[in-house]
Formats: structure tokens, sequence, C-alpha cells
């Protein structure tokens, strides 16, 4: 009789919503562990760079813990990429409003990190996933409106595009999910490095 072999567990050092409902939709049972890193501590050259040594922070962070021994630690971070400066999730709702002002008609990048840490083995794959956001035109009683809802504070680039602002967003070239915040292509292939195939962690 074939002997059972226990599926690994998958721990999302995250707490965002959209990240954890790309994992569940895609097949996976993610725990969540938020790893409290504090993400304005930390710097990097450029926002490539940054995003990923934020997101290497988190999965760290989490990988340390008691409750993540023997898992797959996924940590993630996005910030978008706009004429070479990174911007992460506006202060306030002026900021918020000021960015879109600045985002409309106009083209950035949005990059996400990502960190896999086998907490088993010890073994570590991190990448960088980008993809071109093209922004529309929304007028400033548009801009007032999605402000005033809130949601951009919560999110990288006062954007997202599975939300309120997804009519704001003409289009895009390159991954989907990864705007979202998480680019499933990268996880398979880093969990790949790790000798993992994505399908032996579905639920």
């Amino acid at each position: 009789m074939a002997r059972m072999t226990a599926q690994r567990r998958l721990v999302l050092a995250s707490a965002s919503p959209a990240r954890l409902g790309l994992l569940r939709q895609a097949g996976f049972a993610p725990e969540k562990i938020v790893s409290g890193v504090d993400e304005d501590a930390l710097s990097a050259p450029t926002p490539g760079e940054l995003a990923l040594v934020l997101a290497r922070a988190k999965a760290t962070a989490v990988a340390a813990l008691p409750q993540a021994a023997d898992a797959l630690v996924v940590g993630c971070d996005s910030v978008l990429d706009l004429d070479g400066e990174a911007l992460g999730k506006p202060a306030d709702a002026e900021e918020a409003t000021a960015r879109w002002q600045a985002m409309r008609g106009r083209a950035g990048v949005l990059r996400t990190g990502h960190s896999v840490i086998d907490t088993a083995s010890g073994r570590t794959a991190s990448a960088t996933a980008s993809t071109v956001v093209r922004f529309g035109e929304p007028t400033d009683a548009e801009i007032a409106a999605y402000v005033a809802t809130g949601e951009p504070l919560h999110v990288a680039g006062a954007f997202t595009l599975d939300g309120l602002s997804g009519p704001f967003v003409d289009s895009i070239e390159g991954d989907h999910s990864n705007v979202i915040g998480l680019s499933l292509p990268l996880l398979r292939r880093l969990l790949g490095e790790l000798g993992v195939s994505v399908t032996e962690l579905w639920d």
C-alpha cells in the first residue's frame, strides 16, 4: 500500500486580504500570520529592490516563529514605480488625492517582491515581478469620490485592480495577479526552485 505524505503547510506572511483571496482561488489553503515588520524602517536604492527587501523581511520574520515550523512561508510586498519613485500606501486622503492627480493619464510599474522560505530545510527563493499599469483619466470629482471610500489608503500605489478603482485603469502589460498583490506564475517558479510543485499544495 502506498504511503501517504502529509501536505505541506503554506503560510502567508501578510495581512492582505487580496493576497489571501488569490491563493484560495488558486486552490491553496493558506494560513495567515502577520509579520509585524515596520515597513517604514527599511529602504533600498530602487522600487524593485525595495519591494524585494520588504518581502524578504516579512517572510524571514514569520519563518522564525514556532507556528511556522515545517511550513512554506510566502512574503510579498508591492510598490508602484512611478518615474523611479517607490509609492506604497498613501499616508492620508490628501496624499491619495495627489497621487491620483499625478498618475492619471500615465503609466507606472507595479513591482511585487516575493520571498518563499522552506522552514523545514532553511532554503529560500526570492524574486520580483513587474507589471506595467496604464491609468485612465478620472475627473477630480471621481478621484474625490474614490478617496472618500477609504480604499486607496490601504493599498500600494493608492489603487487596486480588483476594487473600486478598476474602472480607472485602462490596461496592464504583464501578470494580472501581480497587480493584485501576488504573482501566481512567479510563486509557482519559486516553489519549483525549492523542489515543491504547486499541485502538491492544492487543498
